[in-house]
């Protein structure tokens, strides 16, 4: 067997499924669970370098590493142990297909610089790829329906053999300490923690005030802050730098996310760089109680999801005022703005400004400006490449905005 010296997580076409999260990122830097899908990667196989395959707008800001012997695998999968052993034992030239889609395959040099060039793999062995129990994403619901397992999965892939900062007595612990984990430097007061459903995992740096309600499995990632009082019910995940308060109930925050005051929230996935106003509330459950229908980019309509219950789905650095009301399985694109009485429609063009009252284009000049603002006030600077990046989803997504 000739062991791969680096890992590729490709996009493949459940990117466009996964749309307006996967505009500004690939589909493996997604979060789900405590990690994204690259650090799940980089935890189990810490000796090798892992990136990404992905599209050509992307590509600067996640560029691929490879050398003599590349696995590239699809970057929707979720891998846990048995995974990483069957997929580092493929040979090389040889690649796993399931219903004609790419699973894996284990490239040299040669074949992966013609494949970047455009060209095919060369001579590959192809296999039907018969493992069962894997877990992938292949749409936004999927992130908060797996996103139970995968904090679990994370949760003792992270703290396996380390010891936990102790909590302070003047929280409430409710449940077994082994189901809670610290990292250094975080911050806990008079907070009551129920991990009976799950466990809880506090990054480091984190700030969890007094007052708030926590039922696992949760996590909090690094320099993050649950705001006093805040009721956070599992699966939630809050990716680092992010600050949230009011009611939240199964939802996955990528990362440098707000939603600082009450409202609520419920089977929902947020990007990173966004701000809900205070009292935004987003509904998970249709009035009637049936099936919720989400906008399908690549079917270009409304699609069924056999779910009873899917909240809000937000692109990177969108922004919501006070008071906004979200109907069941909202979508919104990257970069808009939206404000104002009523309901707005459920779903929104990224580079939108409006609200119930109609729409227009967020000139891309301002909404640059404001996300160098944003960027700002954490000590982070927009990038020439991010530019670049978020002119082509302003280009890219401009037809599906007024004319």
């Amino acid at each position: 067997m000739t062991a791969p010296s680096h890992i590729v997580l490709f996009d493949s076409d459940c990117r466009e499924h996964l749309l307006p999260l996967t505009y500004t990122r690939p589909v493996a830097a997604l979060r789900v669970g405590i990690l994204t899908i690259k650090e799940k990667y980089e935890q189990l196989l810490p000796t090798l370098p892992v990136s990404y395959l992905t599209q050509d707008h992307l590509s600067k800001l996640f560029p691929i590493l490879y050398g003599e012997r590349n696995l590239l695998i699809n970057g929707n999968i979720l891998p846990d142990r048995d995974f990483i052993n069957w997929a580092t034992s493929i040979e090389l030239g040889t690649a796993y297909v399931r219903e004609g889609e790419l699973v894996a395959t284990h490239l040299d040099q040669e074949a992966i610089l013609g494949l970047l060039d455009g060209g095919e793999f060369g001579n590959i062995e192809v296999r039907e790829f018969r493992e069962e129990g894997i877990s992938r994403i292949e749409r936004p619901a999927d992130i908060f329906r797996q996103n139970d397992a995968a904090i679990r999965s994370d949760f003792t892939l992270l703290t396996a053999g380390r010891e936990s900062q102790p909590l302070s007595a003047s929280n409430t612990l409710i449940g077994s300490t082994d189901q809670l984990f610290i990292e250094e430097g975080a911050n806990i007061e008079a907070a009551t923690l129920n991990v009976k459903s799950g466990p809880i995992y506090i990054g480091k740096d984190a700030v969890v005030l007094e007052g708030c309600l926590m039922r696992g499995p949760i996590s909090i990632g690094a320099g993050s802050a649950l705001k006093m009082g805040a009721k956070i019910y599992g699966a939630t995940t809050l990716g680092p730098q992010c600050k949230v308060g009011g009611e939240v109930n199964n939802v996955v925050f990528q990362a440098n996310s707000n939603k600082s005051h009450d409202g609520y929230l419920g089977n929902a996935v947020i990007g990173q760089w966004c701000n809900i106003g205070a009292d935004t509330n987003a509904s998970n459950l249709k009035n009637d109680y049936s099936e919720v229908r989400v906008w399908s980019y690549p079917e270009g309509r409304f699609a069924r999801t056999g779910l009873q219950f899917h909240g809000l789905v937000m692109g990177d650095h969108s922004k919501a005022g006070i008071n906004t009301m979200f109907n069941t399985g909202s979508v919104i694109g990257v970069s808009a703005n939206i404000f104002g009485e009523g309901f707005p429609r459920t779903f929104i063009p990224s580079f939108s400004w409006g609200g119930s009252n109609g729409f227009q284009t967020y000139r891309l000049d301002k909404a640059l400006a404001t996300i160098e603002r944003v960027m700002a006030r954490r000590d982070k600077v927009l990038s020439e490449d991010e530019r670049e990046m978020l002119t082509h989803v302003f280009e890219e997504s401009a037809e599906y905005r007024p004319k």
